[in-house]
């Protein structure tokens, strides 16, 4: 009795398992595929949807953006230089039914393909351009790219984002060549900027020592001036005082000459000598 309700008991959770395993969750960053028996049947948005045990099966699609690599490769350039390239691919599968099929259906691991379409086309692209010419159109080879994976993959059920070209690198000796050109080139920018200020400073050193000399000619001009307006107002003040005197001061300095000399003086007697004085004295000599 009690073998038999174990085997019931076993019976009844078996239909369970199974059932509750035919409920599957899409995510929303995923779109479903379901197909039975190796063929598609339906459709799956995001959510929970019912697939019958064994006779069913649910393909998941991220419909996210992804990006990969179209890795490291060389590619002989116009310059006959073998130059190391290496891409990024950024795509995503589109959300509606028939895009989602087309990227399962139409095409083998779209991932791998994308990679292999990136090598050949930056290969077509850059193998026409120089080194130079290559690093210098980064945004032409970046919209070529992308124009030609979108062209290729139009029936994918891709969407090519963008693409990235993110380095073009020269053999060793090129390298070499080109950096000893970056720091000659360098060193003659610092050399003519040191010129430029050496040259800038001297001019200033110039500038500093004409104004210098045009300010001490100007004070030596000012004191001239005031020297010669001082004379000028002695010379007026001078003049102004001895006007009418002439006849007086040349009678003292000829008394001053005489007396410093030792010379002889003859003088009148009486009255006359009394007016003589008085007229050296600036008197007549007559008294009220």
């Amino acid at each position: 009795m009690t073998g038999l309700i174990f085997i019931g008991g076993i019976a009844l959770l078996i239909p369970i398992i199974i059932l509750s395993g035919s409920f599957k969750t899409i995510r929303p960053i995923e779109r479903g595929l379901i197909e039975r028996f190796g063929k598609y049947q339906r459709f799956g948005q995001s959510g929970l949807v019912f697939v019958i045990p064994f006779v069913e099966k649910l393909v998941r699609v991220n419909i996210t953006e992804m990006m990969v690599s179209s890795e490291k490769r060389e590619i002989i350039i116009a310059d006959s230089l073998n130059a190391v390239v290496d891409s990024n691919v950024y795509f995503k599968v589109k959300t509606d039914e028939a895009d989602v099929k087309a990227a399962i259906y139409n095409v083998y691991d779209y991932q791998t393909q994308i990679i292999a379409l990136a090598k050949t086309t930056l290969r077509n692209i850059i193998g026409t351009m120089t080194l130079k010419e290559a690093n210098s159109e980064r945004n032409k080879i970046n919209k070529a790219l992308l124009e030609q994976l979108s062209k290729e993959t139009a029936n994918w059920g891709i969407e090519i984002v963008r693409s990235e070209l993110k380095e073009i690198q020269p053999p060793a000796e090129v390298q070499k060549t080109m950096n000893s050109v970056v720091i000659a080139a360098n060193e003659k920018i610092a050399a003519e900027d040191f010129a430029t200020a050496t040259e800038t400073k001297a001019d200033g050193e110039r500038r500093a020592a004409i104004k210098k000399a045009d300010g001490e000619k100007t004070a030596k001009i000012y004191v001239a001036e005031g020297e010669a307006q001082a004379i000028k107002l002695v010379n007026e003040a001078a003049n102004q005082y001895f006007t009418g005197n002439a006849q007086l001061l040349r009678k003292l300095q000829a008394v001053e000459v005489s007396l410093k000399n030792g010379a002889k003086i003859v003088l009148p007697e009486g009255q006359s000598l009394v007016n003589v004085i008085g007229s050296l004295a600036g008197t007549d000599g007559t008294r009220s």
